[in-house]
C-alpha cells in the first residue's frame, strides 16, 4: 500500500506527463479507498475557495479521503488566503492533490508552492526537454532501467520515434523488457530493428479510414497507436487536421471543381490524393461536417472528462465507430 502525503503539486508544460501522473493518482485512490473517497474538482468548480471548503467539510467516510484539483495554473497569489489556511491545517488522513497544466503565461501560483511546503506535502515538475537536450535525456532514462545507450543510439532513437517524451520512454521501456541482461548496451542498428516507425503515417492512416468509413481499420490504427505511448489530444489533432481537408474537397467537388484540379493541389502522393478525393467522393460534405462536429465534441470531452464518467480511450473509440459507420 503506497504511502501518502497530505499535499501535492504537479506543475509543468509537459501536460501529457501530468494527465499520466493525474491517471496513475486517480487510480491508487481509487483502489484504495473506493469510488466515493475521491473527489475531482475541475472547470468552474476548481477555484481555491471551492478546495477550501471541500477540505473544511466534516465527511464519515471510512479510509483515506483524496481531493484532485485541476487548472491551478489559472489561480493568482491574491486569491489564495482561504487555500492557505485549510492547507496549513489539514484534516488527518486526507490527501489533496493540485495538477497545473503551464504554459508561458500560465503558472501555478508562488504561494500554492509555498503552502504546500509548509503543509509537508511534495511538489513535481514535469517539464518538456528541449529538442536539442533529448539525446541526454534519452541516456539518462535509459540508465535508471538499467540499459546503455551511447550518444549515437540515443540521437537514432529521437529520429526513429520522435520526439515526445513519453513515446520515448514507451520504447526504452519495451527495450529494457527484451533485454537479455541488466546494462545491456542497445547500439544504433538494434534502435532502428526493435523501435516502432514514427507515428505520423500511422496517424494519417487513421484518419484516413475515418474518412473511408473503414471503423474496423480506423479503431486497430487508434489502439496501435495508443499502445505506442500516442497521447489523445495528438491523435485528435491530426484526425480534426484531416477530415477538415476532406471536408474541404467535397466541398470543392460540389461546387463543381475538377478532382484532377484538387488533386493537384494536394502535397501528397499522387496515389494516395487519388484515393483520398475517391473517399471524400463516396462520404460526401455533410457527413464530413457532421464528423468535424463529432470531432470538437470529443476534443472538448478530452479536456473535461468524458460523459457518464467513460474513458477517454473508451470515448474515442466510440467518436471513431460512429464516424465510419
Amino acid at each position: 500500500m503506497p504511502a501518502f502525503k497530505p499535499a501535492y503539486l504537479i506543475h509543468g508544460d509537459d501536460h501529457g506527463r501530468i494527465g499520466e501522473r493525474r491517471s496513475r493518482l486517480r487510480s491508487l485512490a481509487e483502489s484504495q479507498s473506493g469510488a466515493q473517497g475521491v473527489e475531482v474538482l475541475e472547470g468552474e468548480d476548481a477555484t481555491p475557495e471551492a478546495v477550501a471548503r471541500a477540505l473544511n467539510v466534516m465527511t464519515f467516510a471510512l479510509g483515506r479521503r483524496f481531493i484532485i484539483v485541476e487548472g491551478t495554473e489559472r489561480w493568482k497569489d491574491k486569491e489564495l488566503e482561504p487555500l492557505q489556511d485549510a492547507l496549513a491545517h489539514l484534516p488527518p488522513d486526507t490527501t489533496v492533490a493540485f495538477f497545473a497544466r503551464e504554459d508561458s503565461r500560465a503558472k501555478a501560483p508562488k504561494g500554492l508552492h509555498d503552502s504546500i511546503k509548509k503543509a509537508g506535502g511534495d511538489i513535481s515538475a514535469e517539464d518538456s526537454v528541449k529538442p536539442w537536450e533529448l539525446p541526454k535525456w534519452v541516456i539518462a532514462r535509459a540508465k535508471e532501467l538499467q540499459l546503455t545507450l551511447e550518444p549515437d543510439a540515443a540521437r537514432a532513437l529521437v529520429q526513429h520515434v520522435g520526439d515526445r517524451q513519453q513515446r520515448l520512454l514507451r520504447e526504452l521501456e519495451k527495450l529494457a523488457l527484451g533485454a537479455d541482461e541488466p546494462g545491456a548496451q542497445i547500439d544504433a542498428a538494434e534502435i532502428e530493428e526493435l523501435t516502432a516507425a514514427s507515428a505520423e503515417s500511422k496517424a494519417w492512416s487513421l484518419a484516413d479510414a475515418l474518412v473511408a468509413g473503414d471503423a474496423d481499420a480506423a479503431t486497430r490504427l487508434y489502439l496501435a497507436l495508443r499502445s505506442q505511448g500516442e497521447r489523445v489530444p495528438g491523435l485528435l489533432y491530426w484526425m480534426s487536421q484531416r477530415i477538415r481537408l476532406a471536408h474541404e474537397i467535397a466541398e470543392a467537388l460540389e461546387a463543381g471543381q475538377p478532382a484532377s484540379q484538387l488533386k493537384r493541389s494536394l502535397r501528397m502522393p499522387s496515389r494516395a490524393a487519388d484515393r483520398l478525393i475517391a473517399d471524400v467522393q463516396r462520404t460526401g460534405a455533410d457527413r464530413l461536417r457532421q464528423a468535424i462536429e463529432q470531432i470538437a465534441d470529443l476534443e472538448l470531452a478530452s479536456r473535461g472528462g468524458a460523459a457518464g464518467g467513460e474513458s477517454e480511450d473508451t470515448a474515442a473509440i466510440r467518436t471513431i465507430q460512429r464516424i465510419a459507420a
